[in-house]
């Protein structure tokens, strides 16, 4: 199972960023798991500048942006 981590303080584009990614979850058919991270500490532990971060089994994919559902299907099936 790929654990995917939306990272970010809880913004509108925090929460955007948990409905594409759990959108993807469906569109890719894998199973995962995805956690909300509001911990700064966390945060700046994966190196994340800008918020909302994606990070895909502890690898950071994304930064600063709100990829497509499309997009981060991609990245979980390459993942998986």
């Amino acid at each position: 199972m790929l654990t995917i981590k939306v990272l970010g303080p809880g913004c509108a584009n925090c929460k955007k960023l948990e409905e594409v990614a759990r959108q993807a979850v469906t569109v890719a058919g894998v199973e995962a798991e995805v956690l909300k991270i509001t911990d700064m500490g966390e945060i700046i532990a994966h190196d994340v500048l800008q918020t909302p971060g994606l990070v895909i089994n502890g690898k950071l994919v994304s930064s600063g942006r709100i990829p497509t559902a499309g997009t981060v299907a991609d990245w979980l099936r390459a993942a998986g």
